[in-house]
């Protein structure tokens, strides 16, 4: 049975998404002998400026399905609008801080295989300084520490083991940027490990741990595997379970489905469902995520979902 919490707390980035996809394939662009001088000129097919961010996107999703999670993270004077919107939803903004840098900005080129290049400019991400979690010393929270600024994702982790604040460790395409020491350091306390299957190859690669012993010492590791669905492992389970994902999705754009995915997943771990129904409905947001553009540009109703997901599994959602 999973643990109960008296609320969620999305940390990571709150960023602009500018999202380009082209019908070609990398493949047939990268000459394999000449990545020493690499240069690539792609004609985009279509260009979207959405409103995104890991901590975001989560917080969306959730509010999307009735929840009201807390966003800790910081924006720039530029996306007040953003900051509106967020609170109309149900989100509580309190502890999002207005930074004199301009907002984060993560550009993206998509191609027609759903590979991905992407930049990410940190902007406003950096006021690492403003980040802590002193408003919930004492109380029962569940943390996610999603892909944002490396050294605030890492103060973060030691802030949590420190005041023994339960953290989802979710380092997303961040991975890269992280020291293999911190690395280390956040799985170790991590009471979930939420990665793809290729950020979980990277992680094993830096920390140096395989992936059976990061099952035997978290708790809880979901990998996601796209159209192959979800992997769910770790030290609680007696056994490795696999949930398919929803079938004949037609993808749009795959940007922002695993903060979507999480958000599905998250909504279903905090009311203490199985492993198994918390899978699935992640994987049913997602579906919806990645059949529109952008990140936070899809909507579903509750009666929606509900028939969505019990097409694709068989079983009626109990959301309220």
């Amino acid at each position: 049975m999973n643990q109960k919490y008296d609320n969620i707390i999305l940390s990571g980035s709150i960023s602009i998404d500018r999202i380009m996809n082209f019908s070609g394939k990398y493949r047939e662009l990268i000459q394999a002998d000449k990545l020493h001088v690499l240069s690539l000129s792609i004609l985009i097919d279509k260009l979207t400026n959405s409103r995104g961010g890991t901590a975001t996107n989560i917080a969306y999703n959730l509010s999307l399905l009735g929840d009201k999670p807390i966003v800790l993270g910081s924006i720039g004077q530029d996306a007040k609008d953003y900051l509106t919107d967020l609170t109309s939803y149900g989100i509580d903004t309190k502890y999002i801080h207005i930074s004199k840098l301009p907002t984060a900005t993560f550009t993206v080129l998509t191609d027609l295989e759903d590979n991905q290049v992407g930049g990410f400019y940190p902007g406003a991400m950096s006021d690492i300084t403003n980040f802590n979690l002193k408003p919930w010393y004492g109380q029962n929270p569940l943390l996610v520490i999603s892909a944002g600024d490396p050294r605030g994702m890492d103060n973060l982790v030691k802030e949590s083991i420190k005041n023994h604040i339960d953290y989802v460790y979710d380092p997303g395409q961040q991975v890269t940027n992280i020291s293999p020491t911190h690395i280390k350091l956040g799985l170790s306390h991590a009471t979930i490990l939420m990665v793809n299957d290729y950020e979980l190859g990277v992680l094993i690669a830096k920390s140096g741990l395989s992936e059976a012993q990061l099952n035997q010492t978290i708790p809880l590791i979901v990998t996601t595997l796209g159209s192959a669905g979800t992997r769910l492992s770790g030290s609680s389970l007696k056994k490795i379970l696999t949930v398919k994902a929803v079938p004949n999705v037609k993808i749009v754009d795959p940007t922002g489905a695993g903060d979507s995915y999480r958000a599905g997943f998250l909504y279903g771990y905090l009311r203490q469902w199985d492993l198994t129904s918390c899978a699935s409905l992640g994987s049913t947001v997602a579906s919806y995520a990645i059949s529109q553009h952008g990140t936070q540009n899809h909507h579903f109703s509750l009666a929606e979902l509900g028939q969505k997901h019990y097409s694709a599994y068989g079983t009626k959602l109990n959301i309220n």
